[in-house]
């Protein structure tokens, strides 16, 4: 096992812990040194799997676990449930190379707290890190978009378009380019409140509790390829 053990900065401000788990071990080094140099951050170090890194996160309880979803063993659908399953205080963030639908909707319902492109910058990396605790879920633009090219595997878009009103179905169109509600709320023309109102009708018809999801969810049954 590899790890940097960090020795907290006495600043008077108490520092967010944060555990690695990436199996390139380069990378995993780079950003914990990262994180550690930050004043309120303190990298408590790294693993190389999920099987090892869920056994640290079980030790250290990290207030952060920065993780990517393509595990070697095939555990990145399910390592945030197996995360905060060992630690229900920490807050997942993960890192997506290759974003499937199967796997983000897992994460998501298990509580994963952001889902950031693996190319991110740093400093917005380190931003959703310090924000994690939000109670928002965080989705990469580009995560969600990747969606709009993916196979549907059948077409359900007939029986699912009732599920939505036409203002509900604009709304989520804009959802799954990765807006915001004000953002959403100023294209439509529409107060913010009556967007979080679409939203929240949306999670629901749709059975699912995050963007994320109601994503997710919509490609699945077609409804978004049938609204172009």
């Amino acid at each position: 096992m590899s790890t940097m053990t960090a020795e907290a900065v006495d600043t008077g401000v108490a520092r967010t812990s944060v555990l690695v788990i990436d199996d390139h071990t380069s990378f995993a080094e780079l950003l914990t040194s990262a994180i550690d140099h930050e004043p309120d951050l303190q990298g408590l170090g790294f693993a190389k799997n999920a099987t090892m890194g869920v056994r640290m996160c079980r030790s250290l309880q990290p207030d952060v676990v920065v993780v990517s979803s393509g595990q070697p063993e095939g555990l990145g659908p399910r390592i945030a449930a197996d995360l905060m399953a060992a630690s229900p205080g920490t807050h997942v963030v993960m890192l997506v190379s290759e974003p499937t639908s199967e796997g983000l909707a897992q994460a998501a319902a298990a509580g994963a707290s952001a889902f950031l492109a693996r190319g991110t910058p740093l400093t917005a990396l380190l931003g959703t890190v310090r924000h994690s605790h939000s109670g928002v879920i965080e989705v990469d633009p580009q995560i969600l978009a990747a969606f709009a090219t993916q196979a549907l595997p059948h077409g359900q878009a007939s029986a699912a378009a009732s599920l939505l009103t036409k203002r509900q179905m604009d709304v989520l169109k804009l959802m799954a380019e990765g807006k915001d509600v004000r953002s959403n709320a100023k294209t439509l023309g529409i107060s913010q409140n009556t967007c979080r109102g679409y939203v929240k009708a949306i999670h629901t018809r749709l059975g699912v509790h995050s963007q994320l999801e109601a994503v997710v969810m919509a490609r699945q049954l077609g409804l978004l390829a049938a609204s172009r």
